[in-house]
């Protein structure tokens, strides 16, 4: 029975967060990845250009939830601020989706 109970957790939450990343990889597409890359990696030609940080990079997997957010909503040296094209909610997964590129 508790194997169940565990099994059942586990599977809940899993899907609960399933379409959080499937919105926040939709928004990465079409917001992010032309500059950090689709793997995070900033290796596309803007970001080569711009000399974006490698997303998956411990320097920025170190950073807090709350400087992410920052940086995403107020933009930081090149990067435009998005706070006014990205709800609070989106910004929050995105952070999630950012820590889902780690090395």
């Amino acid at each position: 029975m508790k194997r169940v109970l565990v099994l059942l957790a586990v599977v809940t939450i899993a899907a609960g967060t399933l379409p959080v990343f499937a919105d926040a990889a939709a928004v990465y597409k079409g917001k992010c990845a032309m500059c950090h890359g689709p793997d995070g990696g900033g290796q596309t030609p803007t970001g080569k250009t711009m000399k974006v940080r490698d997303l998956r990079s411990p320097e920025v997997q170190k950073m807090s939830d709350a400087d992410l957010t920052k940086v995403i909503s107020d933009g930081k040296g090149k990067m435009p601020a998005y706070k006014a094209k990205l709800s609070a909610a989106e910004i929050t997964d995105l952070v999630k989706f950012v820590r889902s590129l780690k090395k």
